[in-house]
């Protein structure tokens, strides 16, 4: 490894969780002396460093030029060579607990663009140092990750958003407020689909791993998955598609699509999930897949002007997803020809007066019947980019902050939706609607005697022209088990999280 993946003993011991004092492998410094704590002038400039800058992280940064960019990590020095380039100045690393123990005390905020499966631990350790974070969507591969930055944020004060750069957009805002000024009266069934996947789904797992690069980094890429050989299937970018690394098209795309609907209607934690899909793999997600997550009947906050409805409470809402293909049948009236898709997907709101379609990111909303509403704006418009927006808020004091577009407050219990989502698909064998406890994140209607089992590999093969199935399966393991591990995943040794903040 090159000499910036050198790190003392000790440093390293600290942050694998060897003594107690130091678990986030740190130096413990007063409250009042670590970098981003403190409000600053907004003629000031943050030190900003990025984890996972190959990909989507260039996008960011590029949108923070106006801010010092100090350090850059990524496992891959061949795919962010144009990155260092560009950069020039800024120290290189790929083990990010190095970079945070060399820079910690100087970096104000941390870009976090990695694989999804280390979003939350790279993210979490960065605001236990009181460093504001800028995460990728989703922001976590899992129910308990996402519920832990939302809790260490608010406990540690620091400004968050996640990557999904249409909440700071206009179409969010006009959907919000045409839903709470009662444009199309009350809703209980929302539809939104993709056109993703775009990358590979649907794959038999390789059978043997290819070599190494020179320039990558497998075991850090790895971080807290299990150990698997490396092979060019899974890096660089499709990882999306292997649910060790991603979540799938529904977690890449829903982030973007289905956040108008969570912030429009007042969603909080669905009481049901139910999916189903094209050939699941154990570890492949499928090619296509459909979900339904259902939200109960709820009091309508009370920030938002609302009309028309009774006792102030919004209405049982079935939220349904398609993706890989898949579009919801068109409703009647649609106009002929009309694509659904906008950039990439499309939502349809089905209210009892009016239909609301809007495309991805929430952009171009429209109502079927043709009416242009003229609803009060009550929303806050972002005048500047999405990452500009958080270096704002990074500048303010934690008193007088005023939240980003997607601060981890909202964005942390809408990304629950998003991978209860993936839950619902990856337990579709049980054959049923899965009940669910949100303040306590568990299943309550699975039992002791159920087993879930998956295809490992596909074996559909051709003899002579006929067609032969022969599926290779996992043994058997309760399903409880099975849907705890996907809830709160048992990370590989020696990686871990902070604890939950009560």
């Amino acid at each position: 490894m090159e000499e910036k993946s050198k790190m003392t003993s000790v440093s390293r011991r600290a942050f694998l969780g060897t003594t107690a004092a130091a678990a986030a492998g740190f130096t413990i410094v007063p409250r009042h002396a670590v970098a981003g704590l403190g409000h600053k002038a907004p003629s000031d400039k943050l030190n900003i460093a990025g984890v996972g800058v190959g990909g989507m992280g260039f996008a960011n940064l590029k949108n923070l030029e106006s801010e010092n960019i100090v350090g850059l990590c990524d496992v891959d020095w061949k795919y962010s060579a144009p990155v260092f380039k560009r950069y020039s100045g800024a120290k290189k690393y790929k083990d990010w607990r190095e970079m945070y123990d060399e820079l910690g005390d100087s970096i104000d905020g941390v870009v976090v663009a990695t694989a999804d499966h280390t979003h939350a631990i790279v993210a979490a350790h960065a605001i236990t140092m009181g460093k504001h974070v800028y995460v990728q969507k989703p922001l976590t591969h899992s129910v308990y990750e996402s519920r832990l930055l939302t809790k260490l944020a608010d406990k540690y004060k620091v400004a968050t958003s996640m990557g999904n750069q249409g909440s700071s957009g206009e179409g969010v805002n006009l959907t919000s407020e045409w839903l709470a000024n009662g444009e199309i009266g009350e809703v209980t069934k929302v539809e939104a689909f993709t056109d993703r996947p775009i990358w590979p789904q649907g794959l038999n797992t390789p059978e043997r791993g290819d070599w190494v690069p020179d320039t990558l980094d497998w075991d850090l890429f790895t971080g807290p998955a299990k150990m698997r050989p490396f092979n060019q299937v899974y890096h660089p970018w499709n990882w999306r598609g292997w649910w060790d690394y991603g979540t799938g098209a529904l977690g890449d795309m829903a982030c973007h699509i289905l956040h108008p609907v969570f912030v429009g209607l007042d969603l909080g934690y669905p009481i049901h999930t139910q999916g189903n899909s094209t050939l699941l793999l154990q570890d492949c997600a499928p090619s296509a897949q459909s979900v339904k997550l259902t939200y109960p009947e709820r009091k309508a906050s009370a920030d938002k002007p609302w009309k028309g409805l009774k006792k102030n409470t919004l209405p049982q809402v079935d939220v349904h997803w398609y993706d890989g293909g898949i579009k919801p049948m068109l409703p009647e009236g649609w106009p002929d020809g009309k694509n659904p898709n906008d950039q990439g997907g499309g939502v349809i709101f089905h209210g009892t007066k009016d239909k609301l379609i809007c495309g991805c990111y929430g952009v171009n909303p429209w109502l079927l019947s043709g009416r242009k509403p003229d609803a009060p704006k009550f929303r806050r418009r972002v005048e500047t980019s999405h990452e500009m927006d958080w270096v704002r808020a990074c500048k303010e004091s934690p008193e007088n902050r005023v939240p980003t577009a997607s601060d981890f407050k909202e964005a942390g219990p809408f990304n629950e939706m998003v991978v209860m989502g993936v839950l619902g698909v990856r337990l579709q064998s049980l054959n049923k609607e899965l009940d669910w406890d949100g303040e306590n994140m568990q299943f309550t209607n699975l039992t002791d005697s159920e087993e879930i089992k998956v295809v490992i590999k596909d074996g559909f093969e051709i003899h002579d022209g006929h067609p032969s199935f022969k599926k290779t399966w996992t043994d058997p393991v309760p399903a409880k088990d099975f849907a705890a591990e996907l809830i709160k995943h048992t990370y590989r040794k020696p990686w871990s999280l902070p604890d939950m903040p009560a």
